[in-house]
């Protein structure tokens, strides 16, 4: 991965996945908005991946729609305890909120929830560690 997303794209994927908002369907993937106003596409080809998810298509760093998908196919690690945490939230709602100051909006659930924040940042740094060495390129568009 040349580019990292910002780590609280972990907490979206964990919630996308928990929400059970993403569908598989040979080589691609339909994940569903948090706030279930919007629909994306996330397409794979060998070690190519790409969305058309704002993060993606425009920050050119795997967004929580690539994250779900890569925790889906095995390729990171995937709590389902943690993700259960973090079920039923609209990101789409707190990140326009806070402004797109996302710690602040994670901060926000975990207080609200009695979350063990410090705990579940190691397990989304472990995702981010290993989504690092993934041989992963993120393109605007598969061919």
């Amino acid at each position: 991965m040349k580019k990292l997303p910002p780590i609280e794209k972990v907490f979206e994927a964990w919630t996308a996945l928990a929400d059970h908002r993403i569908k598989l369907e040979g080589n691609e993937a339909r994940v569903s908005s948090s706030d279930g106003e919007k629909s994306y596409s996330v397409k794979f080809a060998g070690e190519q991946y790409s969305s058309d998810d704002n993060a993606t298509f425009w920050q050119g760093y795997a967004g929580y729609p690539v994250i779900a998908l890569l925790m889906i196919q095995g390729r990171l690690p995937y709590d389902e305890e943690e993700a259960r945490l973090w079920k039923n939230i609209n990101w789409t709602q707190l990140n326009k909120q806070h402004k797109n100051r996302y710690a602040e909006a994670v901060a926000q659930v975990a207080g609200e929830r009695d979350i063990d924040l410090k705990k579940s940042y190691e397990r989304a740094e472990e995702v981010l560690k290993a989504l690092s060495s993934l041989p992963i390129e993120i393109k605007r568009k598969i061919k």
